[in-house]
């Protein structure tokens, strides 16, 4: 279930008033032209900023995202972008050169989802396709930055964000907002860290060697930007007896 940030229509509509100019997109269409990419898949698309800054650039663009209101909002900004209502673990065989998921895609898979992931990707790539995407370093503690509560108002609409819970590897915040009629509306998001080995070995095990781990050149010492390649078919999934899937969720940027 996506969160209600992503999936509700009045929320959706605020994301990026909220979210305000997106300069860590930046590195990734560098990264794009870098790896000679003429295809992309944008995995976890949103409302779909980086897939017209993509189709700007002379893209060939796939947009997919599990959250229909925003979906409905990137559709809306351009015509060019193939955009797809679902998730990783459902894509055609795209044979894309590059997959993406910016900002905090890849921490909203919670359990084996996030292998489940990798996979469908592996699957949407063509062969030697790369994928491209960053989380935030364990080490470097972001959450004790959410600690305080924050209060901002944009367009009227009053935002509170909160910290509820940190259970490592997960951590939970909640984003409520108050629109001028008096109207309430909480959305409540869940994020895992994962540590660099520990990424590094999901992506080899479902059939990506990783070629690059980079910082973050917009929060630099917090984020790993990790560039991996398809090298091999993906391994069928593994799962214990009785192991059940996380949820994922969309993405937030902090």
């Amino acid at each position: 279930m996506p969160d209600a940030l992503f999936a509700d229509p009045r929320l959706a509509r605020l994301y990026d008033a909220f979210d305000g100019p997106r300069d860590d997109l930046d590195p990734y269409l560098a990264i794009a032209a870098e790896l000679g990419a003429r295809s992309v898949l944008d995995v976890g698309c949103g409302t779909g900023c980086f897939g017209v800054l993509l189709a700007d650039a002379g893209f060939s663009v796939v947009g997919v995202e599990p959250a229909l209101a925003s979906l409905e909002l990137a559709r809306a900004k351009d015509s060019r972008v193939t955009w797809l209502h679902g998730d990783a673990t459902g894509l055609p065989p795209l044979r894309a050169d590059l997959a993406t998921m910016t900002a905090n895609v890849a921490q909203v898979f919670l359990g084996d989802d996030w292998e489940a992931a990798l996979r469908g990707v592996h699957g949407a790539l063509r062969p030697g396709g790369h994928l491209v995407f960053e989380t935030r370093r364990l080490e470097a503690r972001a959450w004790e930055g959410w600690a305080e509560t924050t209060h901002r108002v944009v367009d009227g609409v009053e935002e509170r964000r909160e910290l509820l819970g940190v259970d490592l590897p997960f951590v939970s915040f909640r984003h409520t907002y108050r629109f001028p009629d008096g109207t309430e509306v909480a959305s409540d998001s869940t994020l895992r860290f994962r540590s660099r080995a520990e990424v590094e070995d999901s992506l080899v095990a479902c059939g990506f060697e990783v070629v690059d781990v980079r910082d973050a050149p917009d929060r630099p010492g917090r984020e790993h930007v990790f560039v991996a390649r398809k090298v091999s078919a993906a391994p069928a999934p593994t799962r214990r007896p009785g192991e059940s899937s996380g949820l994922g969720r969309p993405p937030w940027q902090l």
